[in-house]
């Protein structure tokens, strides 16, 4: 199926799962990689997860304006902000699915290790999962919230 021209299409689920296992099987290269190099694996800050829930909430924020802007008030946003506003929803949906897929593989490469890093390294790896599912739960929501309605929608 194809789109008009100057049609974007909305974020494909299967790319999302595409990105999701990316992650998933970089995160869990980490530690295998750096046990090879004879290094300490790298450790998961609060700054780390903090930030991401921080993107989260910016994007959330930003969706909800644009959802309130343009499908309840019905106002008009200048075509090239909208755009920007698709274009930056689109690649936060897919780096959130990465990153959620990241951390959720770097959680999985500690299970089953006797070491309170480790726990603490799972801990916040999976808050940094919510995190990423929250980037990209806010991301889908402000590419929804950018879709132009037709002139046959009712208000």
């Amino acid at each position: 199926m194809t789109d008009a021209p100057g049609h974007i299409r909305p974020t494909a689920p299967g790319a999302l799962a595409v990105f999701t296992v990316l992650g998933l099987v970089g995160g869990w290269l980490i530690r295998p990689i750096f046990q090879r190099m004879d290094r300490t694996a790298p450790l998961v800050t609060w700054a780390q997860v903090g930030m991401l829930f921080f993107v989260a909430g910016i994007i959330a924020i930003t969706a909800w304006s644009t959802w309130r802007a343009l499908q309840v008030r019905s106002e008009w946003i200048e075509p090239h902000r909208a755009v920007n506003r698709l274009l930056m929803a689109k690649a936060c949906a897919l780096v959130g699915a990465l990153v959620a897929g990241g951390y959720a593989g770097f959680a999985v490469s500690w299970l089953g290790i006797e070491s309170e890093l480790a726990g603490e390294r799972i801990n916040r790896s999976l808050l940094a999962v919510l995190a990423g599912l929250l980037i990209t739960g806010g991301a889908l929501w402000l590419e929804r919230a950018c879709r132009v309605k037709k002139d046959d929608d009712e208000p």
